[in-house]
């Protein structure tokens, strides 16, 4: 929140937007809403907050290990083998051996999401993600739709 605000969080007039609005607002919101939650929780007001169960069920730790691992392995390879590359080795790790999905079910999904986050956030919000060593693959790409490989 206090990075995003370092950028315009208002609207600029003939411009649209500033750089930090969504990730000022939206990050504004979630704080007060946790902080909702918390005073819920101070207060006991609900019931959530006065039972004494167990908040996870045993065994449920054996489901979200295989996730948060994946998701650790995911952003450590964001740097050297970029998102999307780090994107589809995830999604079809997921898909395919978390999900018990088919093989070609599993690899359209893993190859389409990659690329319409590209074109999303690359192309059209010219928002630039990390490639790693895919980065040589992306010019062609850049150049194509006449953005000089940024």
């Amino acid at each position: 929140m206090w990075k995003s605000a370092e950028l315009p969080i208002g609207w600029i007039k003939g411009e649209g937007p500033g750089g930090g609005m969504w990730p000022f607002w939206l990050s504004a919101i979630m704080l007060v809403s946790c902080i909702g939650i918390l005073v819920n929780w101070a207060r006991r007001a609900t019931w959530p907050s006065r039972s004494n169960e167990l908040f996870f069920a045993p065994g449920v730790l054996g489901s979200v290990a295989p996730v948060a691992i994946a998701l650790a392995v995911t952003i450590a390879l964001f740097s050297f083998a970029g998102a999307y590359l780090a994107l589809f080795a995830f999604l079809m790790f997921y898909l395919k051996v978390l999900g018990g999905y088919r093989f070609a079910s599993s690899l359209l999904a893993s190859l389409a999401i990659p690329v319409v986050t590209f074109f999303f956030f690359e192309i059209a919000l010219k928002i630039i993600l990390p490639k790693g060593f895919t980065e040589p693959f992306f010019l062609p790409i850049f150049k194509w739709f006449g953005m000089g490989g940024l």
